[in-house]
């Protein structure tokens, strides 16, 4: 069983790396274009596997089995980071944050345009520190996509903006010890705090997210338009201040209960109901694509929980150098907070080892869309803007490898 659930998680790796053609299939054959757009969405990959996983488990354990498997897996991170992007995609907060960084960039020396594109490619990700990566991930693409990810920027660009922001998110969050999932599956069982990773992580981190940032923003400088806000809506009220203040609270309350799944999905169906009961200050809440998002890292899930036969060996018997750039790679073709997690489990690992998985984890999450839990959300969010409203996974490679160079650098300090 372990040996197809390893041949059955390359597959759809193969999938993953093939969801761009199936929708170049669905324009040339109208026919089928159902069937073929559905598998081009790279946030069923993972949950269509999966399920034929169980099926094939069924099958071959029993069904008895097949369930206790599916029961067995811990499936928190996929809901937290659907009702997170719900809640943080929501019209007052998207205002609040939206104004805010509108003042700050009013400020800078530059063009506003082009110091909203550096605030959101810079300063949400290491938000993502306080209010978790998913949320930050969520944030940054919906004010990013009208600037940056829509016809008529260059391909190229938009690939290597993408790239940027989804290593800038999966470092950024290393400033503290709870808002990088592959952080928290190791900051109990090693006693690292927040102080140890703003110190020891967080300060490098920064500075790597500030170079991509400004890199990045240089090359799309003279792309840059004035756009209207993502929330705006000529058709409803001025979001009082009240109303975003409950969001946020809303927000801080999914932030702080990530962890409880019981009392977070309480919030989320409070905060459904508060929107319906105010939904003149509302947009259409993006629950299609956050169901989506869920539904492929708990397909990743149980996918992934199939793999460590032959992911724990591999991370255990690397040294210190070579266990950062096995976990960088390694990073691209499974989720980082499961390599963490493996390395978690292993007894008498050396702080330097320890550091080493960490920080390659974190620099290779930006490679694919599986690399980091919050990059679904980022592709669900921004993929209309691209050629086909599909994103391919060779060009998120090139487009990330550059700021993954830069992160390891410092993390290599």
């Amino acid at each position: 069983m372990e040996m197809i659930g390893a041949g059955l998680f390359a597959l759809a790796l193969l999938h993953t790396f093939a969801a761009k053609y199936f929708e170049v299939l669905a324009h040339r054959h109208p026919k089928h274009a159902g069937l073929l757009h559905l598998l081009g969405e790279v946030e069923v990959v993972f949950g269509f596997w999966a399920f034929v996983l169980i099926v094939v488990m069924a099958l071959v354990l029993g069904g008895t089995e097949a369930i206790a498997y599916a029961e067995s897996r811990q499936y928190t991170e996929p809901l937290f980071v659907f009702v997170v992007m719900v809640v943080a995609a929501s019209r007052p907060v998207l205002e609040a944050a939206g104004r805010l960084l509108e003042v700050i960039a009013r400020l800078a020396p530059v063009h506003t345009p082009v110091a909203l594109a550096w605030l959101g490619l810079a300063v949400v990700p290491l938000m993502g520190s306080l209010i978790t990566e998913p949320a930050a991930m969520t944030l940054a693409a919906l004010m990013l996509a009208p600037q940056i990810f829509r016809q008529g920027m260059p391909e190229w660009l938009k690939y290597g903006a993408l790239g940027v922001l989804f290593v800038n998110v999966s470092i950024g969050g290393t400033l503290t010890s709870y808002a990088a999932p592959p952080v928290l599956m190791v900051a109990s069982v090693w006693h690292w705090d927040t102080v140890f990773m703003a110190t020891t992580f967080g300060w490098k981190a920064a500075l790597a997210v500030l170079i991509n940032a400004s890199v990045i923003t240089f090359l799309l400088r003279s792309h840059m338009h004035d756009a209207e806000p993502v929330a705006a809506n000529d058709n409803t009220s001025r979001v009082p201040l009240l109303v975003s203040a409950i969001h946020l609270a809303f927000l801080a309350g999914v932030v702080i209960f990530a962890h409880h799944p019981v009392i977070f999905l309480g919030l989320f169906l409070f905060f459904l109901g508060y929107t319906q009961a105010y939904d003149r200050y509302q947009n259409p809440l993006i629950l299609k694509e956050g169901l989506l998002v869920g539904f492929f890292l708990a397909g990743l899930v149980v996918l992934g929980g199939m793999q460590q036969w032959w992911l724990q060996p591999i991370v255990s018997s690397l040294g210190p150098i070579a266990l950062f750039f096995g976990a960088l790679g390694l990073t691209a073709i499974t989720d980082n907070a499961a390599l963490t997690y493996l390395g978690s489990l292993i007894a008498g690992m050396t702080d330097q080892a320890k550091y080493m998985l960490v920080a390659g984890a974190v620099a290779g999450g930006g490679l694919t869309v599986i690399a980091n839990a919050p990059n679904p959300a980022g592709v669900a969010l921004l993929r209309r803007g691209f050629n086909d409203e599909s994103i391919g996974a060779i060009g998120l490679l090139l487009g990330a490898l550059p700021p993954t160079m830069i992160a390891a650098l410092f993390f290599m300090l």
